[in-house]
């Protein structure tokens, strides 16, 4: 198995963030993303990571932001350790397959969901809430995991701890004005579409994901990671069944390990055995290599 690397050390260099599971460094108008092999799970992060992750999140990542700049501009200046700034290239083994420099934007504040298909919140939200979800009123009699008649966009409000908040389009409206969410939810939309198009043709269904946006010279560009097996629900069409929940290429071997540990999820925060570790390893790495290649 390869090397886990739950912790980067840079102590020289100015830490702007440290997430779930990537750290943050400031360069004045650039940023340096690093990403580690951290899991987390029900707003926690694990005492173990995930072999391999970081590098799988990197490389996705920078395919995608190549693949949809058609549709928008990203972030991204390099993912090469060479163009890193030089206080960076000294710890360039460290950095290299898991970084990316980045342009420094403006954060909207909102998770731009798009959701293809009914499952997880979205499906608990329909049954509960008369068939409407994040106040879309969707058709009746929708069975799990079962594909919309057209994807929809449910927004959530970024929260600094804790579970962000879906909330409906008018909320975002008045949380971030008409303009510029109008603008967002067709760009995610737009996105969506042409990822799940090509996903398809790999015998992958992107099921639901979530795009981050920032501003820059207020234009609208692309951020963070964008359709990762970490911000993404990937599930194998091959095996893919109307009223059951698909398999995922994706942590969620972790979750429902957790899950049936008897774990209240409170801390201690349990050890996961080499199993479910190995095993959610290849499925990180099962997905790169099926999009990627």
């Amino acid at each position: 198995m390869n090397q886990v690397v739950t912790k980067i050390d840079l102590p020289d260099l100015p830490l702007y963030k440290r997430g779930k599971v990537r750290d943050i460094y400031d360069f004045n108008d650039k940023l340096l993303f690093v990403a580690t092999d951290r899991v987390s799970a029900f707003d926690y992060i694990l005492p173990q990571g995930i072999p391999g992750k970081g590098k799988v999140l990197t490389e996705i990542s920078v395919f995608w932001f190549n693949y949809l700049q058609d549709i928008i501009k990203n972030h991204l200046i390099s993912a090469k350790t060479e163009d890193f700034p030089e206080a960076a290239k000294k710890y360039q083994t460290l950095l290299e397959g898991r970084s990316l420099l980045v342009k420094k934007t403006d954060l909207v504040p909102i998770e731009c969901v798009v959701r293809g298909y009914i499952i997880g919140s979205g499906w608990k939200e329909y049954q509960e809430n008369n068939n409407v979800v994040c106040g879309i009123k969707l058709p009746s009699g929708l069975k799990l995991a079962e594909i919309l008649p057209e994807p929809i966009f449910t927004p959530a409000i970024k929260n600094d701890e804790g579970h962000d908040e879906n909330v409906s389009f008018a909320k975002m409206q008045n949380y971030i004005g008409k303009e510029l969410s109008e603008k967002l939810r067709e760009l995610s939309l737009n996105i969506y579409l042409k990822a799940q198009k090509y996903a398809l043709e790999k015998g992958i269904i992107i099921a639901d994901t979530k795009f981050e946006f920032g501003l820059l010279n207020n234009e609208i560009i692309l951020i963070d990671e964008v359709l990762t097996p970490d911000s993404s629900r990937f599930w194998p069409e091959e095996t893919y069944k109307v009223g059951t929940s698909p398999v995922s290429f994706d942590k969620q071997i972790v979750r429902d390990y957790l899950e049936n540990s008897g774990w209240d999820k409170t801390p201690p925060i349990p050890n996961l055995p080499t199993e479910i570790i190995e095993k959610t390893a290849k499925e990180y790495l099962r997905i790169q290599n099926l999009l990627i290649s």
